[in-house]
């Protein structure tokens, strides 16, 4: 019989062929060789595995009948060992029962060829199983590229973090000497100085008091992220500490109308109050910067689902939903045609702190409907 003409890969495939018949080894070792692949016959189980451990051929043929240890046992073995376990086993023997093919493929076999064989159906197999094992280790070795690309990632993503830290925290120093300078240079000369003059040393005040709080937002969430940030949980008031986070606005509000409702009159939450008072200080904030004059801004605390539930609701031009997600990112940037919401740390840091509170955040917005930034916190 001729067997067929080969169509595998230019590189040789190694085939361990297993069988106590010499007969059949010399048969199927001796066509394979003449379909151009690389024939490694095994007249026992015992032999089989040691070829196998000593060079880990691209596939095996294996009998079932044999002495000693039968194909069953062999495959077993092979299976067990993490460096062996990927080569595919093609089952060849003369037991045809149901429950022997479902035994074969249990332990790990491939496929099964009964005997007496067509070669050409061996083959056809051989080479199909072949392919798909080539396959397997082309995505292997994608998946360990991709692995490598990933890990080398992380380490530059560590070493940018690690130095954008550094510089980071080394600029608190200096800018906070600059803001006490400032206010002593405000109290010295103030009396010497124009309206105008004054006004230009309030700007560069103002925005010294801006920079400070941006480092101080960015070091927390560096330590948020890090879970280096202690959280002193107490039970406290979230109404009054709503209500005392608007009083301390004043004149920041300019012509906006606040409003904070509560219902009920006094809502218990069980989290650290200066981090949750943030929090809220960053929400109206946010709310501020998009309200128009003269818009009104409500505030609403309340209990859902056993939990202490804190909403501000603005009169912005509001966010599109495919935007809802993404404001919350560290450094997360809208799409420049739509309506401009902060999308700075500050959302971050609320979002963080709020879960690691064991909270929820979210936001309901549409456009021309303004938006909703809502988050909960346990209530003890």
């Amino acid at each position: 019989m001729q067997p067929p003409p080969s169509t595998v890969p230019s590189t040789v495939p190694s085939i361990l062929v297993v069988d106590d018949t010499p007969e059949n080894l010399q048969l199927l070792s001796g066509m394979l060789k003449g379909c151009g692949y690389k024939a490694r016959p095994a007249p026992s189980g015992e032999m089989a595995l040691r070829a196998a451990a000593n060079d880990p051929p691209d596939l095996i043929l294996l009998d079932i009948n044999m002495p000693e240890m039968n194909g069953y046992q062999v495959c077993q073995r092979l299976k067990a060992d993490s460096a062996l376990a990927p080569i595919p086993v093609i089952f060849i023997s003369a037991l045809n029962e149901t429950m022997d093919k479902v035994k074969a493929f249990s332990l790990g076999g491939v496929d099964y060829v009964t005997k007496p064989f067509q070669f050409e159906e061996v083959h056809a197999r051989v080479e199909t199983h072949l392919k798909l094992r080539l396959l397997q280790k082309e995505l292997e070795r994608r998946n360990q590229q991709l692995q490598e690309n990933y890990d080398r990632l992380r380490e530059l993503e560590t070493l940018r973090d690690n130095l954008v830290h550094m510089i980071i925290h080394d600029l608190r120093s200096p800018l906070g000497l600059m803001a006490g300078y400032l206010d002593l240079v405000k109290t010295k000369v103030s009396g010497k100085l124009a309206p105008a003059e004054l006004g230009y040393l309030d700007i560069v005040g103002k925005h010294t008091e801006h920079l400070l709080e941006m480092i101080t937002t960015l070091l927390d969430v560096s330590r948020m992220e890090t879970n280096q940030m202690p959280l002193r949980r107490e039970r406290f008031d979230l109404t009054a500490e709503t209500r005392a986070a608007v009083d301390a606005l004043g004149t920041l509000a300019g012509r906006c109308k606040l409003s904070v409702e509560a219902q009920p009159a006094s809502v218990l939450a069980h989290a650290d109050k200066d981090v949750t008072r943030r929090v809220i200080g960053n929400l109206i904030g946010n709310a501020l910067k998009f309200t128009p004059n003269e818009g009104r801004i409500r505030i609403t605390v309340s209990t859902k689902d056993s939990m202490a539930r804190l909403a501000v609701t603005d009169a912005g031009p509001g966010i599109p939903a495919e935007y809802h997600a993404k404001i919350f990112e560290k450094f997360g940037q809208v799409d420049k045609q739509a309506p401009r919401h902060s999308t700075g740390l500050g959302l971050t840091f609320c979002k963080l702190a709020v879960e690691a509170h064991g909270g929820q955040i979210g936001i309901e917005s549409a456009i021309g409907k303004g938006s909703t930034f809502w988050f909960t916190l346990p209530i003890g």
